[in-house]
């Protein structure tokens, strides 16, 4: 993934902010969105009008599973809007480079549909393309034939953020997926077999987790006789993988991502404090004594995998991670034994780290090569995706062959929700049906309707993943801080996005390498501390800073 998956995968995610008020919603007619008005259903059903097809040229992304020409949903969404698909597809390696030729081309298409953590137009691609009106504003648009799309950005707000520029248009949509573990990436998962075998209870503070790991390094917990076992280890590949900040929030809040921190309305950066300080000194002891794997500071995602998937004996107690299945194959024994570690208490706070798990930028964008019959007929395709039908049509395919309504017995992820649909997993052995676009389509999934989804009961089998993972981040939902640096939802001001992007790249780079030098002993935290401060402070740190808080005040101090 490019982003999380679970981006997540998945990342890529689960809500406060946002989701707080989607919390208490229960699945309905249109993923949670209001009811649309008559106008809205005209918009869905006869979007397309009569005469010849209206020709779409469209950029997309493509795996080995899928050919978009043929595709069920993509004929589906010919016939229903009167369109006719020119596709240029590119596969997933690359397609961020090849995305950038075309446009550095000018041979360009009419639309760009992305997936997102492959790769999208990020708001400063937005902000360049608008200016030189290679891509056009939406809201004429989405105000007479989007009324869907315009519903989801009124009643969520920093859905609306997201999406509009600094001067006041919508120049590309990004998906809304409110998916709730992916708004906690950053989890911990141990080895609840081994804290059994050893008597050991579920650790809830800092120092408790350390005795933990110290006795999965001593007392054979795997039963092999051999000192084999490796008591925590993460990946640095991804985010919501890395040790860090887990640890990290025992003392002072780390997002992995930008190091900011929101009091009060005002923009500061944890890394100088010294709260910031003593949370490294914490991993820096563990990592002295052998409890953390030092593979973890330089592995990919695959090395953790092997750790995990150890033929010989299970070797892994403890690992940072979004979700298990990063560092351990689903459905396997070893994959049973890892629950959820509660975020720890430390000297100072116990927060849990929260991200929006939507990403900014945009995955829809029209280009100044569309024609006016392209630029409507595409603006109701992607308002159909923004309904409960096409939702469910366009990512998961066809009724009875990709899913089914719930039969009695189903249980909804949520417990509380009313269960919406049921996916039918592809039988071994035989091809995906190539009746769905998945996450190209994933246009709008707030939590109410992902809350709907049919999981199995046994949090252990693969049916019931979903289930395991939505069960586990609620150990970790309210533990955020009650502000909370919303830097997917900021936009900087075009006179000053490239400055920004330098100073973020530059200062977030130095936090990152003066962590691992001070955890792995190549810096001395006591010796060296004062002038990794000062070289903070020499990035221009305050500049930054200003930067940041210009923007926040722009776009949530009206």
């Amino acid at each position: 993934m490019k982003k999380s998956v679970s981006f997540i995968l998945s990342m890529l995610l689960m809500l406060s902010l946002v989701l707080a008020a989607c919390s208490s919603q229960t699945a309905g007619d249109n993923n949670g969105a209001p009811a649309p008005t008559a106008d809205a259903k005209a918009s869905a059903d006869g979007a397309g009008g009569g005469g010849a097809p209206v020709t779409i040229k469209i950029f997309a992304q493509q795996d080995a599973n899928t050919d978009l020409a043929t595709n069920s949903f993509s004929k589906m969404a010919e016939q229903k809007f009167n369109i006719k698909f020119e596709w240029q597809t590119v596969p997933f390696d690359g397609a961020a480079e090849k995305r950038q030729i075309s446009l550095a081309s000018g041979d360009y298409p009419d639309l760009y549909m992305l997936i997102p953590w492959v790769d999208n137009f990020s708001q400063t691609d937005i902000l360049r393309y608008s200016q030189q009106g290679v891509i056009l504003p939406l809201d004429d648009l989405i105000n007479q034939y989007a009324p869907n799309v315009k519903a989801a950005l009124d009643k969520y707000p920093y859905f609306k953020a997201m999406n509009t520029a600094p001067d006041g248009k919508i120049y590309g949509l990004t998906q809304l997926i409110e998916c709730y573990h992916c708004s906690f990436p950053n989890k911990m998962w141990i080895n609840s077999s081994w804290l059994k075998k050893l008597n050991l209870q579920m650790p809830t503070t800092l120092d408790q987790y350390k005795q933990v790991l110290e006795a999965f390094k001593t007392k054979d917990p795997n039963g092999n006789g051999k000192a084999d076992e490796v008591p925590l280890s993460g990946s640095i590949e991804d985010y919501g993988v890395h040790i860090i900040p887990y640890f990290m929030n025992g003392f002072i809040y780390d997002d992995d991502k930008t190091y900011l921190l929101l009091n009060n309305g005002k923009v500061d950066v944890a890394a100088n404090k010294a709260e910031w300080k003593q949370g490294l000194q914490f991993v820096k002891s563990m990592y002295d004594e052998g409890l953390i794997d030092k593979g973890a500071f330089t592995q990919n995602a695959t090395a953790l995998k092997k750790i995990g998937d150890n033929a010989d004996a299970q070797i892994l107690g403890s690992s940072a991670a979004m979700h298990p299945y990063i560092f351990v194959t689903g459905g396997s024994d070893n994959s049973k034994t890892y629950d959820p570690v509660p975020p720890l208490t430390g000297p100072n706070a116990g927060y849990a780290t929260y991200n929006y798990p939507s990403d900014p930028g945009a995955t829809f964008v029209l280009t100044n090569k569309a024609s006016k019959e392209a630029q409507i007929a595409a603006i109701k395709l992607v308002d159909y995706m923004f309904t409960q039908e096409g939702q469910i049509r366009g990512h998961f395919g066809e009724e009875g062959k990709d899913w089914r309504k719930p039969k009695d017995g189903d249980v909804a992820v949520e417990k509380s929700a009313t269960p919406l649909l049921a996916t039918i997993p592809t039988p071994t052995g035989e091809k995906p049906h190539n009746s769905a676009w998945g996450a190209m389509a994933q246009y709008f999934q707030p939590k109410s309707f992902r809350d709907s989804w049919v999981a199995a009961t046994d949090l252990y089998d693969t049916t019931g993943y979903e289930r395991r993972l939505q069960e586990a981040t609620h150990l970790y939902d309210g533990k955020q801080p009650k502000e909370v640096f919303p830097h997917w939802a900021i936009w900087i001001d075009p006179s000053t996005a490239d400055e920004a992007a330098m100073l973020k790249t530059n200062i977030k780079n130095y936090i990152d390498q003066n962590a691992l030098q001070f955890v792995t002993g190549a810096k001395d935290l006591n010796k060296d501390w004062d002038a990794y401060v000062a070289g903070l402070d020499k990035l221009n740190l305050k500049r930054y800073l200003d930067i940041m808080q210009q923007s926040y005040d722009k776009a949530f101090k009206k």
